[in-house]
């Protein structure tokens, strides 16, 4: 039965208190570590040697291909016992970069992509949940311990060629899918420990702006990062286009990450949790899942999702997103239950969160490239312990859920919550084990 709530808000000290007492542990109770707490900024000075490019022949001309310049740099900075690679004032043109173990990025200027996939290199990667043959990023770092991008520059992905071309494709061919649209992503770090990725503006990606593989202890630090929501109209269409899958920060098999202080907008989710698609996606070795991630004092402009589980995900759990505000968010919490993927999400929080939104809360199934297998012992996916706490919102449609065969939802809770929601749809007993509290729904 649909339920309309009004009920009573609770002394403002008790949610202060309420409200402290959940910071310092996880959703499933245990302690989050100190390492959370540290947001101290890295200080270049202590990196080591500065590689400015431009004392080692690089030009400052925004219409020279430099990448062979470029990676020289980055390869005697290496050779030479590590230090900082300098991007200096001014607009330097690249394919595809290789930091090394030692090596660190300071952008001061542009460090800016080219416009041609074939200045990518072509190589075995990661790329929507599989490992396989793709083209490498603009900035790459692989098992690089304590990797360090930085600076007030910008880099720059130089998309609107590759975003023009995707939606020209998909004119042609509806089916066509990300992968058949070639083009690179901005930044891929895989299987590193201690990243910081501080300060710096992070825009045009032509595909996925931020991509972190199998890496650990990551932090995203006062970070801009921004693709064009509006504005593409390819040769031969009349409607206007965003720069198409140009995610902001996706993790794929990681765990231990911070995400703070940083401003998003892009044409499609910011946060995304990955680590793999598939009917065996459980047993296949290059997924895993993703963990012990916080998602804090956050703005959104535009974006499909705040925080988006999947859906090329196996196991996600231990996620918290606080202390956000959004406006114009398509969706905030958005749980994509892939039927052709056993999935298993749980213990996820969300609380102290402002804006307005299309849709707060949505779990529906997701098929985009829906590719079914054989498997007699397919597991039924799993979504329980979701914890939404201390929101104030104006949305479309505050509870956007749909049950189904292929997953099974139970033990939402909903606390503090001061919603105005157009569609009134709030109906807390399709979630079996759901728990109210001091919910008031205009």
């Amino acid at each position: 039965m649909r339920t309309t709530l009004t009920i009573l808000l609770i002394l403002l000290p008790m949610l202060s208190h309420a409200r402290k007492s959940s910071y310092g542990t996880w959703p499933d109770g245990t302690r989050i570590p100190s390492w959370f707490s540290d947001k101290r900024k890295v200080v270049t000075d202590t990196l080591g040697k500065e590689y400015v490019i431009t004392d080692y022949g690089v030009q400052n001309d925004s219409t020279l291909l430099q990448t062979e310049a470029i990676q020289a740099v980055i390869d005697r900075c290496a050779t030479e016992g590590g230090g900082v690679v300098v991007i200096p004032e001014g607009t330097y043109l690249s394919g595809s970069l290789f930091f090394r173990q030692g090596t660190h990025l300071l952008v001061r200027g542009r460090l800016k992509g080219s416009d041609r996939i074939r200045d990518f290199r072509l190589l075995k990667t990661r790329m929507e949940g599989q490992t396989l043959n793709y083209f490498a990023a603009l900035v790459n770092a692989d098992g690089i311990d304590g990797f360090t991008i930085s600076g007030n520059g910008t880099i720059d992905g130089n998309g609107y060629h590759y975003w023009e071309e995707f939606w020209y494709r998909r004119m042609y061919n509806p089916q066509c899918t990300n992968l058949e649209a070639m083009r690179p992503r901005l930044v891929y770090i895989s299987n590193s420990t201690d990243v910081t990725v501080q300060d710096v503006h992070l825009v045009n990606s032509p595909f996925w702006t931020n991509h972190l593989y199998r890496c650990r202890r990551v932090r995203y630090l006062d970070c801009h990062i921004q693709a064009p929501v509006k504005g593409i109209i390819p040769p031969g269409d009349v409607k206007e286009h965003g720069a198409p899958s140009s995610d902001a920060i996706d993790l794929d098999d990681c765990h231990d990450v911070l995400i703070s202080g940083c401003y998003m907008q892009v044409n499609d989710d910011a946060v995304v949790l990955k680590g793999g698609k598939g009917t065996w996606a459980d047993k296949a070795p290059d997924n895993g899942p993703v963990y012990n991630v916080i998602v804090e004092n956050c703005r959104y402009g535009v974006v499909h999702g705040c925080l988006t589980v999947g859906s090329e995900a196996v196991h996600v759990w231990n996620i918290i997103l606080r202390d956000i505000t959004f406006a114009d968010a398509n969706r905030v919490l958005w749980l994509k239950m892939r039927p052709d993927t056993p999935q298993h999400y749980e213990r996820i929080r969300v609380e102290n969160v402002s804006g307005t939104c299309g849709s707060f809360l949505v779990i529906r199934p997701w098929r985009q490239f829906y590719n079914p297998g054989n498997r007699p012992d397919m597991p039924v996916s799993r979504c329980h312990d979701i914890d939404i706490r201390n929101i104030s919102v104006k949305c479309d449609n505050f509870f956007d859920v749909g049950t189904s065969d292929k997953y099974l939802l139970s033990g939402f809770s909903f606390t503090d919550c001061d919603v105005t929601d157009q569609r009134h749809a709030f109906d807390p007993e399709l979630i079996p084990g759901t728990v109210t509290r001091n919910v008031r729904i205009k």
